[in-house]
């Protein structure tokens, strides 16, 4: 974003910009049409949210793990939750996060998921006013963390990502969006988007409502 947001009416989802980067009609269809579907990843990835979800704070080893903290960046204009912030004490005595997003599945080829986790560092660092370098990604398969660097380059494309996510967002129309086997086979939404059909070319409500005056 090229200024700070600092209106609760212009934030978006932190969630968005994942959605965005994987897919920009998917992103439309759960941020602008409200459009969602269950498949069986979606399905397990809830249980796995819910199962981390159930402890708020507990200090062990001198770490503090926090579950479900909110979050908020008036720079990206998001705000969210996330899974797990582990805190840990620097040797100035203030408290450093170690943000962890916890992801079924194994690790993606694209940089949607590295997207979401420098989202919650960034909006972190301006929460606790500190520098957050590292956090991690831990996947179902192979269940073991996956480290991620915050370097510039991601940071840039997460700052990008916001930017084309505000845009999307702020301009209400849903994209057209080619078909995608490997993409959109694996979409929980592919049956709202229909995009061998009509969902390529028009929002999934106006298909909708046209089925319904059919």
């Amino acid at each position: 974003m090229d200024k700070a947001i600092v209106s609760d009416a212009d934030l978006i989802a932190l969630s968005s910009l994942q959605h965005y980067l994987f897919c920009p009609r998917q992103c439309a269809l759960i941020h602008i049409e409200q459009a969602w579907a269950e498949n069986a990843a979606t399905a397990e990835g809830h249980v796995a949210h819910e199962r981390v979800h159930a402890v708020e704070s507990e200090m062990r080893r001198g770490v503090r793990t926090v579950t479900g903290m909110p979050l908020r960046s008036d720079r990206l204009g998001v705000t969210g939750i996330a899974d797990v912030v582990e805190l840990h004490r620097g040797v100035d005595g203030a408290w450093r996060p170690f943000p962890v997003e916890h992801k079924r599945g194994r690790p993606k080829a694209h940089r949607a998921d590295e997207v979401q986790l420098c989202t919650q560092a960034m909006a972190l660092e301006e929460m606790f006013a500190v520098e957050i370098t590292e956090g991690a990604l831990f996947y179902g398969q192979p269940h073991r963390r996956t480290p991620v660097t915050f370097d510039l380059a991601l940071r840039a494309l997460t700052q990008e990502m916001a930017a084309a996510t505000h845009a999307l967002i702020a301009g209400g129309r849903t994209p057209r969006m080619g078909y995608d086997k490997k993409r959109c086979d694996a979409c929980s939404l592919i049956e709202i988007c229909r995009p061998q059909t009509t969902g390529a070319t028009r929002s999934a409500s106006a298909w909708l409502e046209a089925q319904i005056d059919a």
